[in-house]
């Protein structure tokens, strides 16, 4: 069962009682994330599928789990309501993102070197459908912040960023570690990954062994700084990632940091 059809065993007054903001985000809690749709005080169950219903077992570990699963999905969910209004063909050129008049609710943009279709109901990457909830969350997320300054080559830290203080090591820990262990002594191959995303060298006075802007999303790129080991000096490979001063024009700190992950993510699997 989908969400729209789940909505139609439910009033869709957005009255809140299941404790989820709108019918829409509490349906796909109940379809996509196994939610008891008993939740609901209004419900009517007739014709509703028996899988519906919540396993008994589904406590400890998974029960955390799928916890955080139904809250993504609510707010893919809430996102996509946040979209459903918006005029694409204004938005298209804000967000560096192609548009066309014969699919008008769709939007057309890379992502990570991938070909992204944004539709106000879902989205696909290079044909595929984006089963991850965190990367729909990622790219609605883009969409609906609707565009802002254009990026001008002022490249800053997360640590420039306003408030941001919580997340400096989630960025390390989940990005900037994980690619400065992954290529120690392979600065070639990571600048070979990073070309194959679109990545462009920086600036020429920049000291790193490699200096790559990779376009994550068509205007949050991502300044990724590399300094290569020196054994004999006793140093370890070091990652820096450097964003647009105005980055936050176009995505929140949680986003942000996210999108970072994911190009970690896939620059491994270009070097895989």
């Amino acid at each position: 069962m989908t969400p729209h059809q789940f909505l139609r065993h439910v009033p869709a007054t957005n009255c809140g009682e299941c404790g989820y903001p709108a019918c829409l985000a509490f349906a796909v809690a109940v379809t996509k994330g196994g939610v008891d749709p008993q939740l609901c005080p209004y419900l009517n169950s007739d014709g509703l599928p028996d899988n519906l219903a919540p396993s008994a077992a589904d406590t400890g570990l998974a029960a955390v789990e799928r916890g955080q699963d139904e809250r993504d999905m609510a707010l893919v969910a809430h996102l996509k309501a946040k979209v459903k209004d918006l005029e694409f063909q204004s938005l298209a050129p804000r967000l560096g993102a192609q548009w066309q008049q014969s699919s008008p609710d769709e939007l057309r943009f890379s992502y990570l070197g991938r070909s992204v279709i944004l539709h106000k109901d879902d989205v696909s990457v290079d044909g595929g459908e984006l089963v991850d909830p965190r990367d729909q969350i990622l790219l609605y997320n883009y969409t609906a912040f609707g565009g802002g300054r254009v990026p001008d080559g002022s490249w800053v830290g997360m640590e420039s960023l306003p408030n941001s203080i919580s997340k400096i090591r989630t960025l390390a820990t989940y990005c900037e570690l994980r690619l400065a262990s992954r290529f120690s002594g392979r600065a070639e191959k990571l600048a070979g990954c990073c070309k194959r995303i679109g990545g462009a060298t920086g600036m020429a006075d920049q000291s790193a062994d490699v200096g790559m802007v990779i376009p994550v999303l068509p205007h949050v790129p991502h300044y990724l700084l590399f300094w290569d080991q020196e054994p004999e000096e006793g140093f370890e490979a070091k990652v820096k990632i450097l964003f647009d001063h105005n980055v936050m024009d176009f995505l929140d700190l949680e986003s942000l940091v996210f999108a970072a992950e994911r190009l970690a993510d896939r620059l491994a699997e270009l070097d895989d």
